[in-house]
């Protein structure tokens, strides 16, 4: 079992940043690939981010690409969301996701996660 714990979200106006986290505890971190997605109102959950298990790799959604950064460390058994220039349509509830028991270094899509975080809202006023 993992259980992961999204913080850090909040309102910030357009161009502005924020950082998201993502703790996670129970099985070893440093083992396996973890990952960022989105749910805007009325929309379906969308990829934004993905890293693999040693923060070599790293994978971005092309709408995010140059504004967002994601990074783990996994002394704290914490993963990071760095976005900065943020737009209104940044808008969304955040989750972070763990691919614990699949056989990828890197994972874009949501069925290769086994584990969810309950999420966290970023708002960006424009």
């Amino acid at each position: 079992q993992v259980q992961l714990e999204e913080s850090g979200g909040g309102l910030v106006q357009a161009g502005g940043s924020l950082r998201l986290s993502c703790a996670a505890s129970g099985r070893t971190f440093r083992n396996y690939p973890m990952g960022w997605f989105r749910q805007a109102p009325g929309k379906e959950r969308e990829f934004v981010a993905a890293i693999s298990w040693s923060g070599d790799y790293t994978d971005y959604a092309d709408s995010v690409k140059g504004r967002f950064t994601i990074s783990r460390y996994n002394g704290k058994n914490t993963i990071y969301l760095q976005m900065n220039s943020l737009k209104p349509d940044d808008t969304a509830v955040y989750y972070c996701a763990a691919a614990v028991d699949q056989p990828f270094t890197i994972a874009t899509l949501q069925n290769e996660y086994d584990y969810w975080g309950q999420g966290t809202q970023v708002t960006v006023s424009s």
